[in-house]
């Protein structure tokens, strides 16, 4: 009988541990556009989680890692905009709305609902993406718009006209099934 329920229990520890996906690569992109300049940066630290069975998707992002075209851009970035040094990271906590059969390779259209926590400012957010399976990967793309006034963000008059209202933002995460080492 013990034999039986150890067994019982390595393959629901397996089962369990299958169902979570950590990122191996993540990309994350923004872009902001005005007549005056276009301002860019990407960063490839995020290290996301997706919880299969719940759909629980979460990711944090180390604000300070997004690289720029110019070192003047990073230093305003983290210094007058995001305030990296009071608040280091963007992060996401949300649930895929979609049903989707992780055992079957496909791309499934899908939306996650959730809260962003950027700039000490927590927002519900609904971000549309595709996740793509193949084999034992997944790969989540997702684009989508932030004001920085919803974050509390603050744009000196002096810079105004060159930072959008809008930023465009773009994820792209390969992930695959967490394996405890």
């Amino acid at each position: 009988m013990k034999k039986i329920l150890l067994v019982a229990g390595i393959v629901a520890a397996n089962m369990v541990n299958a169902q979570i996906y950590m990122g191996k690569t993540c990309v994350t992109h923004f872009f902001s556009k005005t007549s005056m300049k276009d301002i860019e940066a990407s960063s490839n630290t995020a290290k996301p989680v997706l919880d299969a069975a719940s759909g629980s998707f979460q990711m944090r992002i180390q604000n300070s890692s997004f690289k720029f075209e110019s070192s003047f851009m990073q230093e305003h970035f983290n210094e007058n905009y995001m305030e990296s040094e009071k608040y280091p990271y963007s992060t996401f906590k949300g649930k895929i709305n979609e049903k989707v059969d992780y055992t079957k390779d496909g791309t499934y259209n899908v939306t996650c609902a959730g809260t962003m926590d950027m700039h000490g400012t927590i927002q519900q957010v609904t971000m549309p993406g595709t996740l793509t399976i193949k084999g034992k990967e997944i790969t989540i793309v997702s684009k989508f718009k932030i004001k920085p006034a919803d974050y509390k963000i603050k744009v000196p008059s002096l810079y105004v006209k060159e930072i959008a209202e809008e930023i465009d933002v773009d994820i792209t995460t390969a992930m695959a099934p967490y394996e405890k080492k």
